[in-house]
């Protein structure tokens, strides 16, 4: 019988001598990531503003999907037909997709949590709905991603250590279900870790997740509006606890500076819509901070978004053209940016691989950090 073992592996080719950072190599059914990485999320099967050539010319190794986007709309019968989500979106690198949990229980007012899954109501159309452990990993099996999560209770913050615990301790129980209904080898399950913002909690759920044999790990339950320093107080807790021979993945987190230092803190994979949203807002990243498009700073500026960046945006326009286009509510601004969003994302985590490599990784995050 075979196991996820035949279809993934995953090496550590270099490690940081001062902190928890490492580089490795993780092996997937449609190709090798090299890590850390840093994950474009196609919520709806496509990374918003964006055509997948366009995704590839970023140099993304492997994009995210929603499994619970994708559950309600276009279905899961829809694009199991088409060869599921590969085909579907044309995209033949690692696919992850999430459980849906996040999703399902960010919606409290239509949604009811009971022992055997979750009940709730289509925000768009009202429809009821109900998914399981089970159910979830039947979900992410017909969608065909590399990566599928345990469908798990995610804590708000703040929320009381009881009922921290309690989201915890049915996130367990959930994900002995999650990994007795998965029997597709060429699917990685990875469990996630929760606790809400108590620390012993956080060290139960690591034993607890540890315990199960897969092939990776996530951190989840933070960037949910706690903190920075709650939120880096317990990533760098978590990380360097979980199996070190196993990816890391920390979920929902992508800024630079919280890339840096998750890195630092261990952690091996990482994933946020920030870079399209704040696209889509006028926001971009270069190496001295974020800026703002449509600041009037910009307006006879001829120069890329970031001068050390090669995007298909910076090598090709300015700051002056964009921002002209972003006033004149023209969507092509959003594309540009966004483009250059997860380029900028994408080559940081390339170069800070690069530096764990080199053995300069401490100096080199520390000059970027200076500089964010």
């Amino acid at each position: 019988m075979q196991s996820y073992k035949d279809y993934f592996d995953f090496k550590i080719i270099a490690k940081s001598n001062s902190t928890n950072a490492r580089a490795g190599e993780f092996k997937t059914p449609h190709g090798i990531i090299k890590t850390p990485v840093f994950m474009p999320v196609g919520t709806n099967s496509t990374v918003k503003m964006l055509t997948m050539a366009q995704v590839i010319e970023t140099n993304a190794q492997i994009i995210l999907n929603n499994s619970y986007h994708m559950y309600l709309r276009a279905g899961c019968e829809l694009i199991k037909k088409a060869g599921g989500l590969h085909s579907w979106q044309n995209w033949h690198k690692p696919i992850l997709t999430d459980s849906g949990g996040f999703q399902i229980f960010s919606l409290s007012k239509l949604r009811k949590i009971t022992e055997e899954g979750v009940h709730f109501s289509d925000p768009k159309n009202g429809a009821k709905h109900f998914i399981s452990p089970e159910i979830s990993m039947q979900i992410q099996n017909d969608l065909g991603a590399d990566i599928i999560m345990a469908f798990d209770e995610c804590a708000p913050y703040p929320c009381d250590y009881d009922s921290a615990k309690l989201a915890m301790e049915r996130t367990h129980r959930w994900l002995k279900r999650c990994f007795n209904a998965h029997n597709n080898s060429r699917q990685a399950l990875f469990p996630i870790v929760q606790g809400a913002f108590f620390e012993d909690l956080r060290k139960e759920a690591v034993n607890i997740v540890s315990s199960y044999d897969a092939a990776g790990y996530a951190i989840g339950g933070v960037s949910v509006g706690e903190p920075v320093e709650i939120k880096n107080k317990i990533v760098e807790l978590t990380a360097p606890l979980l199996p070190e021979n196993k990816p890391r993945y920390l979920m929902g987190v992508g800024t630079p500076v919280d890339l840096i230092n998750g890195v630092r803190f261990g952690v091996d994979m990482f994933d946020c819509v920030l870079a399209t949203r704040n696209a889509r807002h006028g926001t971009f990243f270069t190496y001295n901070g974020n800026k703002i498009i449509k600041n009037k700073e910009f307006e006879h500026d001829f120069t890329p978004l970031d001068l050390k960046c090669d995007c298909y945006t910076c090598k090709n326009h300015t700051k002056a053209y964009v921002r002209h286009l972003y006033r004149s509510g023209e969507a092509t601004a959003a594309t540009l940016l966004s483009i250059h969003n997860i380029h900028f994302l994408v080559n940081l985590m390339e170069n800070i691989r690069k530096s764990i490599i080199e053995g300069t990784f401490k100096e080199y995050t520390q000059e970027l950090l200076n500089n964010f």
